[in-house]
């Protein structure tokens, strides 16, 4: 095994600073999300053991959990041999979904268009994040 040290900003980060995220269970290894991160989330990631992610949409950083109590507790975190992706292993607390699911990718697309939802949410989203969603 080799050992050697890397700093998040030697990271690839794309044109708006950013590098995708995927984030799995470490005991199942089913996918939860993706997200994206930019060097200091990254950092902030590292440092606290849980994830951080920047939020394209709102602009900000945000602390996995934060509104719905459900954080990810960071057990490995790889990134891929170009260096333009993450994979974050984690502990789930609870559903990793805004939307009550334990996985955002609940949504099973079949050939004819189907869409079939795989499984039951675990929480109701509006007690959690009110009635303006995530």
């Amino acid at each position: 095994m080799q050992v050697k040290q890397i700093r998040p900003e030697e990271l690839k980060y794309n044109s708006d600073g950013l590098i995708p995220a995927i984030v799995q269970d470490v005991a199942t290894k089913e996918v939860l999300m993706l997200a994206y991160m930019n060097s200091e989330s990254v950092a902030r990631t590292l440092s606290t053991g849980e994830t951080w992610f920047w939020s394209r949409s709102r602009q900000k950083f945000w602390h996995k959990g934060e509104s719905s109590g459900n954080v990810q507790k960071v057990k490995e975190l790889y990134f891929d041999c170009d260096r333009d992706t993450l994979l974050l292993l984690v502990e789930q607390k609870g559903a990793a979904c805004h939307e009550g699911y334990y996985s955002c990718f609940h949504y099973a697309l079949a050939g004819d268009g189907t869409v079939t939802v795989k499984g039951e949410p675990l929480f109701d989203p509006e007690e959690v994040y009110g009635k303006e969603g995530k």
